[in-house]
């Protein structure tokens, strides 16, 4: 057996942690995934994390190294290592995706993210202790600004911090929205109020998986048909809930929900977990089984939050308003949903085209 099975993440009361018989060489990234919990990084952020330097600190014990004694150099070998390693189960290294990468790598994203995680780790330590230098170069200025930075007075003035060059380029893909036959095919196929209820949300809410699974009974204003969201990073923002999954959500509520004392509204119906909240291991399970029945592949949940955007984006509605409903933090994000709609291209396009002419 390889020397770094023994080096692994494990659950505790505090949150995941690095565990093994090399723990002591490693301990600086139980120091760190304690101080995201600090800052109040979700849960899942903070896991993410704790296996991207797990796989990291893999690869620094096969060659007999230190986190602390990283170099920009070792880094630019532990990129290459993540583009060309191959995955089991996978097609092999002569099979490409239509953008050219291997289907047998880690996506770029994936890779970006163990970046982060390691960009993360050094300025933590060097933060701590000074004389430790970061080797995470500093790259050309970014053209995103986050949300804290535009916050204040003069948050207008703001300038978007520097991004590393160890990245990956990934592929802008536009989200993928769902046809009227592939959602009614979808929704014929849900046989309880439940799966209705967030399937509903999601479609007609705009609301993600996990915001779906994180509503809480209270959450939910019947009468007055609001949602109280919450999304990515602890946000609060509230949502319109429309009348016909609110009627589906009261239906569930009365005559389905198990009895339990869990405030989470949507539960586990049957089984050892039964009363339990639902999780997202048993969301995607759901959607797969709904996906193979209905014959609709493309039916999961972020496919129906995709389909909510883009009729909005068909509809007209302003950006701003598109954004509050989404959840997003930048505009940018938002933004990608105009190009959904082929009827507001082709729109705009012929008005331009005719508006030219008529100066010719």
């Amino acid at each position: 057996m390889e020397t770094h099975q023994e080096l692994r993440l494990e659950p505790s009361q505090e949150g995941p942690k690095l565990a093994g018989a090399d723990l002591a060489k490693y301990a600086a990234v139980n120091d760190y995934l304690g101080y995201l919990r600090d800052r109040n990084y979700s849960p899942a952020t903070t896991r993410a994390y704790g296996y991207d330097l797990l796989a990291f600190c893999r690869w620094l014990q096969d060659r007999g190294l230190l986190p602390e004694a990283t170099d920009t150099k070792t880094l630019v070998k532990y990129l290459k290592f993540c583009r060309e390693t191959s995955l089991p189960g996978r097609p092999g290294p002569n099979v490409v995706t239509l953008n050219g990468h291997r289907a047998d790598g880690y996506a770029p994203s994936t890779v970006n993210r163990r970046m982060a995680a390691i960009s993360g780790l050094f300025a933590f330590l060097s933060m701590r202790d000074p004389s430790i230098v970061n080797p995470v170069p500093r790259g050309q200025t970014s053209r995103w600004i986050s949300s804290a930075q535009r916050s204040g007075l003069l948050g207008h003035l703001a300038t978007p911090a520097a991004r590393s060059p160890l990245r990956v380029r990934e592929p802008r893909r536009l989200p993928r929205a769902l046809d009227s036959e592939e959602v009614i095919a979808l929704f014929q196929g849900l046989r309880t109020y439940r799966d209705r209820a967030m399937a509903g949300l999601m479609l007609y809410c705009g609301l993600r998986a996990g915001e779906v699974l994180a509503l809480r009974i209270n959450d939910v204003d019947i009468g007055g048909r609001w949602l109280l969201v919450q999304g990515k990073g602890s946000k609060e923002r509230r949502v319109p809930l429309d009348v016909d999954v609110a009627a589906v959500i009261q239906t569930y509520l009365l005559i389905e929900r198990p009895e339990s004392q869990e405030q989470r509204l949507f539960l586990v119906a049957k089984g050892s977990t039964r009363g339990q909240p639902l999780t997202p291991a048993g969301l995607r399970t759901v959607f797969r089984y709904h996906r193979e029945i209905s014959g609709v592949p493309d039916g999961h949940p972020h496919a129906l939050r995709h389909t909510f955007g883009s009729a909005l984006a068909a509809s007209g509605v302003d950006l701003a308003i598109m954004r509050e409903l989404l959840g997003h933090a930048h505009v940018n994000t938002t933004a990608r949903y105009i190009h959904l709609v082929p009827s507001h291209v082709k729109s705009e396009y012929d008005a331009a085209i005719r508006r030219h002419k008529t100066l010719h």
